[in-house]
This record gives C-alpha cells, structure tokens and sequence, in this order.
C-alpha cells in the first residue's frame, strides 16, 4: 500500500478554508484507485504549521499515478493552483492496517 501526504498552507485562510476542504473531501467515493482519504484541519495556527493535510492511500504506484491524472483530481488540482501559497508531500510505502 502507498500512502500519499500533503500539506498545504493557503494564501487567504480565512477566506479559502472551508471550500478547500470540502473540494477535497469530495474527491470520497468518485476515484476507484483512491482506497482512504482523510482531510485535516490545523488546529495549532503555530507559525511553522500548515493549514490543511490530505491522506490517501491506494494499493500501489500504479494506482497513485492512475489517481494523479483523473479527471477529478486534475479539478482538485486546479482549485489548489489557485489558493495555495505553499504544499509539501511525502509518498511512501505502508500496511495495510
């Protein structure tokens, strides 16, 4: 199993947060390779922090790069170029637990 991370810090918090988050979240249900999501809020605010961390995980690479370019992560993909100020990732290989 491949889990994906990442983290976003937006441009405008207050003004981009709930909708980012719901964009992301409805990516639930409509990606057949995207086998988890989870979408968290910071809570901290600390100056080092980021806004938002996307969790996924999927089977294998195959279906990471499957799930990169399908259409409803491409929308995701779009929405994001647009409020994020920064993002960091990390991918690597996990349980299935």
């Amino acid at each position: 199993m491949i889990t994906h991370i990442v983290c976003f810090k937006l441009k405008d918090r207050n003004a981009d947060l709930d909708s980012t988050v719901a964009i992301l979240r409805d990516m639930e249900g409509k990606i057949e390779e995207l086998k988890y999501i989870e979408v968290g809020v910071d809570v901290l605010h600390s100056e080092r922090s980021y806004d938002i961390a996307l969790v996924t995980k999927f089977d294998s690479m195959a279906d990471l790069e499957v799930y990169q370019v399908h259409p409803v992560h491409k929308k995701v993909i779009e929405h994001m170029s647009r409020v994020r100020e920064a993002s960091v990732s990390v991918d690597y290989e996990s349980s299935r637990d």
